[in-house]
């Protein structure tokens, strides 16, 4: 005789006669678990504190959004009902969907909204320029709050329906009493998940659970937007030694999820029965390298032009990727996936190294020939080939190269560090963002260029900034492509940040998961498994 799955330890018999009489003798329901193996362990958690992608992958496991993209990148409410837009652009009035409530059972109110937006908006460059133009945002009441801007602004829904760096609501007491800048130490949503803390094992384990109190929406999943109906009971991520490792256990069953397979491992799963390899992010990644111009010698533009005029862009690319069919030449910052405003101006210095004009650039810089320390995670496989590229590359052209490597959490550790290298610091750092991260100049989080309240590398260039400023404000599409175009060319010769190529990943999962969500994120809503007794 089975006994229920939730059912533990030993039971006298006439107790479980009882229990089974209750039930009227139905047959037990075994619990359907989903394991994962994700691009990176997970360690840190706070999504407004670290914009690391597994750190904003566990955020929409256990928040919500109030908007979110569907499979056309349009703009649908999610924990919003409704929504009123003023004549003038200016203010903007939310009312909240019934229901909703918190992870500890308490409902979701207005109020948690809008600490959640102001945390949120410490820290993202979208968010910064967004509340750069607002008077006022406040609640009305349990249900409903606004904004209230001095100026009319097209950022409001684009911001609140950014795929990832989302503003992802938390509850008021939290958000409020966490600075942006330091991790929250609850982890408590409203989101289709909840987390299970006892049995989070920091880049090991992490473990969620189907959030029973969770309403999803009526309409069909579509990416991020749309049902979180959850149709399994536990999500668990796990960490494994190797990539090998990964995809051996995914051929043998013990993992049902694989959401980066390595290039050059494909072949182990291309083919095989019960498993599906395919692209669920079809917007692909725009790989870049930084510089940091918080410290010499990449404080002096003329070393930046120099680095940028040494390394092959095409060699990191057949390093990274080496398969065409997952690779794309693409010389935008914007990436090359759709968005209105990418363009080629400005790269035509992005062509073949050149050693000569590296060696005279650095002489008119006054460069004194002090090793440039180069970052490199050595456990992500799409973010490791590049530095070495980068090392050899500069190498080629007379420079001396400290390559640095680390595992992915103490390279995102490192890199917020913005002293001098014998304090920690670094040169240089080689990185990748979804295009849909990067569409535009105010969204994309390398492209801001305010000084210490820039991202890692920290560039301060206010010509770039005032670009930003009137594109934000400009309605007009043909406006924003024209201020776009000049903000890219600054950015490229600034060496702001430096497009390598865009990619594809592939992801591999068994054939027993059905209706798995095609989406720029890796979700776990709406897929089933067969339960296992």
């Amino acid at each position: 005789m089975s006994v229920h799955p939730l059912v533990r330890g030993s039971l006298k018999s006439a107790v479980l006669a009882a229990v089974l009489s209750a039930s009227c003798l139905v047959p037990a329901v075994a619990a359907t678990t989903v394991k994962a193996v994700l691009y990176s362990p997970l360690r840190l958690l706070d999504p407004v504190a670290n914009g690391g992608y597994v750190t904003q992958n566990h955020a929409y496991m256990i928040y919500d959004t109030l908007f979110a993209l569907d499979a056309n990148q349009k703009v649908q409410p999610q924990m919003v009902d409704k929504y009123e837009i003023s004549a003038d652009k200016k203010t903007y009035k939310f009312t909240l969907r019934p229901g909703l409530k918190w992870h500890d059972g308490t409902p979701v109110k207005a109020e948690d909204c809008v600490a959640s937006i102001k945390r949120w908006a410490e820290q993202d460059k979208m968010g910064q320029v967004m509340v750069s133009f607002m008077r006022e945002m406040k609640a009305l009441n349990d249900n409903s709050f606004e904004m209230v801007f001095n100026t009319p602004n097209g950022l409001v829904l684009a911001a609140l329906s950014k795929p990832r760096g989302a503003a992802y609501m938390m509850q008021k007491r939290i958000a409020e009493s966490t600075p942006a800048s330091q991790p929250i130490k609850e982890h408590i949503g409203s989101g289709p998940f909840k987390f299970v803390t006892a049995e989070f094992k920091p880049g090991l384990q992490a473990v969620y659970e189907k959030n029973a109190d969770y309403a999803p929406r009526k309409e069909p999943a579509s990416w991020l937007a749309g049902s979180k109906a959850v149709n399994v009971d536990r999500v668990v991520w796990v960490t494994m030694p190797d990539h090998v490792t990964t995809v051996n256990a995914l051929l043998n069953g013990e993992i049902d999820y694989m959401e980066l397979v390595p290039y050059d491992l494909l072949p182990m799963l291309e083919g095989k029965p019960n498993i599906k390899v395919d692209v669920v992010d079809n917007t692909g990644q725009l790989t870049f390298y930084r510089f940091n111009f918080a410290q010499p010698p990449f404080n002096n533009r003329k070393m930046r032009q120099a680095a940028i005029a040494s390394i092959d862009r095409a060699a990191i690319m057949q390093a990274l990727v080496g398969n065409p069919k997952y690779a794309r030449a693409c010389a935008s910052i914007y990436g090359c996936s759709g968005s209105p405003f990418s363009t080629t101006v400005g790269t035509e210095s992005l062509v073949k190294p050149d050693p000569a004009l590296v060696q005279s650039l650095s002489k008119e810089a006054k460069f004194d020939g002090a090793p440039i320390i180069v970052l490199q995670p050595t456990d992500v496989a799409v973010l490791a080939p590049q530095p070495m590229v980068i090392a050899q590359s500069l190498r080629k052209s007379g420079l001396k190269v400290d390559l640095q490597s680390m595992d992915f959490q103490t390279f995102m550790t490192r890199r917020v560090n913005s002293g001098p290298v014998d304090k920690g610091g670094w040169n240089m750092f080689h990185t990748n963002l979804g295009t849909l991260d990067l569409s535009d100049p105010i969204r994309a989080l390398p492209v801001a260029t305010n000084g210490a309240k820039a991202w890692n590398g920290w560039p301060d260039i206010a010509d770039i900034e005032e670009l930003r400023q009137k594109f934000a404000q400009a309605s007009d599409l043909e406006e924003q492509k024209r201020i776009a175009a000049q903000i890219q060319k600054r950015v490229i010769e600034e060496g702001v940040m430096v497009p390598a190529g865009q990619f594809f990943l592939p992801t591999a999962f068994r054939t027993a998961l059905s209706n798995v969500v095609y989406a720029p994120i890796p979700v776990f809503w709406g897929m089933s498994k067969p339960a296992q007794n």
